[in-house]
């Protein structure tokens, strides 16, 4: 019985020994969405199925000009479209992130659709003080954590006119100084087009930087990041591995990827090209963007698509680019998990740790 002793000791001494736990630097969430809008019961599944694998959430909105233009008051907006949105956040114990685009969201070389259906530009002063009023309206009654004043900002300026972009800067950073005025608690940001820096989207694959960003808003104290890699990659192994983390050290402040994804259906891309994508290919980009985020010690990871959209419902109206980030949810548009559900909860498991 006494022989037995030492190897009994090394048994139990080697079950003490914990594994390591995998950890992460960044929060998680999404913004709400759901594959058709006018299913309230659906947007509502929605919220119930994410809330719990987040930490934090997310507003994304182009200024609502129609109703803003119409005469409505920011704030009566704002109260009848988010506040109880938020408040259901709160009850919850997401932190809030806001980003108010003066853009278009969906098409980078234009104004937003329905205010250049009125006739006006974000380039005109009277529009700008519109998204101002929206901007402080936003802070004051929603008081988030963080807001994003303008959206891709590199990536608007490739591809938009010239008064566009320098109209997108002079509003966001007057709005910028409406809110230092106002002393708002919030953290304020824009966010960077990472496949544009690094020359992805424009087919050189050098990477370019985000120097001219940091000088036309240099109110911000943190950085968001927007990727879209399957327009320009095949596989998410392909991705260098500092593709945040260059961002970052070039910011040299706090970076979180504000949006993107990979699709998980293969598309036709713009230029009548093959994008790749399938479930696997989904959730192997989840788990290489869990290493780039680490890399970068970045604070937050979004997704702005928690489900996919059921194109068959989209509105005529609506820019018809919004095809190629149908597949983006990480359930279908029927509310299936899918593969990327599972590398998301996951990744969620992890500690977080801040670095």
């Amino acid at each position: 019985m006494r022989s037995a002793l030492p190897l009994l000791l090394i048994i139990l001494l080697s079950c003490s020994k914990d594994e390591p736990v995998p950890t992460r630097t960044f929060l998680m969430g999404f913004q709400n969405s759901a594959p058709r809008y006018d299913d309230f019961d659906m947007v509502i599944k929605t919220l119930q199925m994410w809330v719990d694998p987040g930490d934090v959430a997310m507003i994304t909105t182009e200024v609502p000009w129609t109703e803003l233009l119409a005469g409505q008051p920011a704030a009566d907006y704002v109260n009848t479209n988010y506040k109880g949105l938020v408040d259901y956040y709160r009850q919850h114990n997401l932190r809030l992130w806001v980003y108010i685009d003066p853009e278009n969201g969906l098409n980078r070389s234009s104004d937003s659709q329905t205010l250049a259906a009125a006739g006006k530009s974000i380039a005109d002063d009277d529009a700008q003080k519109i998204y101002r009023k929206f901007v402080i309206a936003m802070d004051s009654i929603l008081k988030p954590e963080h807001i994003g004043l303008a959206l891709e900002t590199n990536l608007i300026r490739l591809s938009a006119p010239s008064a566009i972009y320098n109209g997108v800067k002079k509003a966001a950073n007057d709005a910028a100084q409406d809110l230092k005025t106002r002393n708002t608690q919030a953290s304020l940001s824009v966010s960077v087009q990472a496949d544009v820096a690094w020359g992805s989207l424009q087919g050189t694959f050098q990477y370019t930087g985000i120097a001219q960003d940091l000088s036309d808003f240099s109110f911000v104290t943190e950085l968001g990041i927007s990727s879209y890699p399957y327009f320009a990659y095949e596989d998410p192994k392909d991705l260098p591995a500092d593709y945040y983390d260059r961002i970052q050290n070039d910011a040299s402040m706090p970076v979180f990827v504000s949006e993107g994804g990979w699709t998980s259906q293969g598309i036709t891309g713009p230029n009548n090209n093959q994008l790749q994508g399938s479930e696997q290919i989904q959730s192997d980009y989840i788990l290489k963007q869990a290493d780039m985020l680490n890399r970068a010690d970045a604070t937050a990871l979004f997704s702005l698509t928690f489900t996919d959209i059921d194109l068959t419902t989209v509105p005529s109206g609506v820019d018809p680019t919004v095809k190629y980030f149908a597949y983006l949810g990480v359930v279908d548009k029927d509310l299936n998990p899918k593969q990327s559900f599972d590398a998301w909860k996951k990744i969620f498991s992890y500690r977080t740790v801040t670095r």
